[in-house]
This record gives C-alpha cells, sequence and structure tokens, in this order.
C-alpha cells in the first residue's frame, strides 16, 4: 500500500492530498528514508513524520484494506512516540494559555492603559501640591 494511502487509512492524516503534500515537504521517512507519496509501506517498516509540533513513529503491523474506524487503527500500527513528546506539547499548550486566554481578541483600549500603567504602580501619585500654576 502507498504511504499517503496508509496514513489517511490509519487516520493520522484528514486528506491523502495532506499527507501528499507532507511527503513533498520531506516530513514523512520510511525506514529512515525520506519517502514519496508513492513509497510502498509493509508490515515492520518503522514510519517517522512531523505533525502539530510532534515528530511521531509507528511501525506497520499490518496494511488495511480500505480507511478504518479510530477504534481499529491499533490493529494496524503500534506508537512508537515517547510520551514524554506529549508532555512536551502539552507544556506548550498552558504555556499559551498563560499569556493570553484564548478567543479572548486584541486588548481593549482600557487593556492597554492598564498594561501600560502597570509599570508605573511603583512610583507615588502626583500631588496637587507638586503643581506650580502660574
Amino acid at each position: 500500500m502507498r504511504i499517503d494511502k496508509y496514513l489517511w487509512c490509519v487516520r493520522y492524516y484528514k486528506t491523502r492530498n495532506v499527507v501528499t503534500e507532507a511527503c513533498k515537504k520531506n516530513h514523512i521517512t520510511v525506514n529512515g528514508v525520506v519517502a514519496k507519496p508513492s513509497k510502498e509501506v509493509f508490515p515492520t517498516d518503522v514510519i517517522t513524520f512531523r505533525k502539530d509540533q510532534i515528530t511521531q513513529t509507528i511501525t506497520v503491523l499490518d496494511i488495511p484494506d480500505n480507511r478504518v474506524g479510530a477504534k481499529l487503527v491499533d490493529i494496524y500500527r503500534r506508537n512508537d512516540t515517547p510520551p514524554e513528546v506529549y508532555q512536551h506539547l502539552e507544556l506548550l499548550k498552558l504555556s499559551k494559555e498563560h499569556y493570553r486566554k484564548a478567543g479572548t481578541g486584541r486588548p481593549t483600549k482600557k487593556d492597554r492603559r492598564d498594561i501600560d500603567d502597570y509599570g508605573n504602580e511603583n512610583y507615588p501619585e502626583d500631588d496637587e501640591d507638586n503643581f506650580k500654576f502660574e
């Protein structure tokens, strides 16, 4: 079976066109060799590909006849990606949420003023006595 069809069948990519583009960008290797979309895949082949900031490694166990359901994917592949990679992805997601919540959009004028005033909180407020009007 072709590599693009295999990765589509085991539900790593949504369409075969997306797999083909990933192959053209050299994101997919089979047994350490960069793969073209037409590369044939056989059982015991090791496929390494980069998707969603994760370099995933899978081993082909069997070749499906056509696209399989999500519950049946484990029959056809073994995921050899280390768990530390997934933990690193979770940390990246949490760090992005720390700075600004998703969906809040651009800062408003009030938010910008609050940000600008944040550094000025250490200085005492100006008193009216300090101003001299002439």
